[in-house]
C-alpha cells in the first residue's frame, strides 16, 4: 500500500519566537511519522506588526509598550524563554536591539523556494537563528544577503531585488489570505488546505493531526473504489 502523501503549510513570521519552537517541535513530529507517510512543507508568510518601519523599532522599548513596561515584557518572555530550553533552542533575547520589520526577510524566503523546498527550510532557519541567537537584524539588507549566499542565492541578484519591489505585493497578499482564511496568530500549521494546527503545540499534537488527515485521505480513497 503506498504511503499517504501530505502537505502543510506554516504560516508563520520570522520575528515570533513560538513559531521558531513550533518549527522545532514539527520536526520532532515529522520524525515520529517518517515511516508512515510522505509530508510536503511549505512555509507562508505573516506579519506580526506591518507596521514597524524597514529599520525596525527599538526591541527593549518596543516590548515595553507592547507588554506594558518592562516587567510585563519579562513575564510575556518566561514562558517563551522555558519553551526554547525544552526544544533546545538557545534564546539570546537580550542580543536583540532591533525589533525587525520582516516583510524583506519573508520576500528573501519566497526566493529561496526557487532553489527548492529544502532551500526554504534552510532560509527560515537562518533567519531563525540569526535574529533569536545572534541578535542580529532580519530586516537589514546586509544580513538578509548574508543569509541569501548562505542557502545558494546570487547576492548580486538578491541585492537588486530587495531594493526593488519585487513580490512585495505577492507576500502583502498571501498574508491577507492567511487573515481572510481565519488566521490570527502564528504559527499555524494546515494540513492538506483542510484541517488547521494553531499554535506551538507539542510534537505529538501535529504527529496526532497529520495521522488523522492520512486516515481521513486513506479512507476516501477507500470509497472511491
Amino acid at each position: 500500500m503506498t504511503a499517504p502523501s501530505l502537505t502543510i503549510d506554516i504560516v508563520s513570521d520570522v520575528m515570533c519566537p513560538w513559531c521558531y519552537i513550533g518549527k522545532r517541535r514539527l520536526e520532532a513530529a515529522l520524525e515520529e511519522v517518517r515511516s508512515e507517510m510522505d509530508v510536503e512543507v511549505r512555509w507562508r508568510p505573516y506579519q506580526l506588526d506591518p507596521t514597524l518601519p524597514k529599520e525596525g523599532k527599538d526591541r527593549k522599548q518596543y516590548l515595553e509598550d507592547k507588554f506594558g513596561g518592562a516587567e510585563g515584557a519579562e513575564q510575556a518572555y518566561a514562558t517563551v524563554r522555558a519553551a526554547g530550553v525544552e526544544e533546545d533552542i538557545p534564546f539570546a533575547f537580550d542580543k536583540i536591539e532591533v525589533s525587525a520589520n520582516t516583510m524583506d526577510a519573508h520576500r528573501l524566503i519566497r526566493w529561496a523556494s526557487s532553489l527548492g523546498l529544502p532551500a526554504q527550510h534552510q532560509m527560515v532557519d537562518l533567519l531563525f537563528k540569526a535574529y533569536f541567537e545572534d541578535g542580529k537584524n532580519i530586516g537589514d539588507d546586509a544580513v538578509l544577503l548574508e543569509a541569501a549566499e548562505l542557502v545558494g542565492l546570487e547576492a548580486p541578484v538578491v541585492e537588486r531585488l530587495l531594493a526593488g519591489e519585487a513580490d512585495r505585493d505577492t507576500v502583502a497578499t498571501e498574508i491577507d489570505q492567511a487573515r481572510q482564511m481565519g488566521v490570527t496568530g502564528v504559527p499555524c500549521f494546515i494540513i492538506d488546505m483542510q484541517y488547521a494546527v494553531v499554535g506551538a503545540q507539542s510534537s505529538e499534537a501535529l504527529a496526532d493531526a497529520m495521522r488523522k488527515v492520512a486516515a481521513e485521505k486513506d479512507r476516501q480513497a477507500a470509497n472511491d473504489f
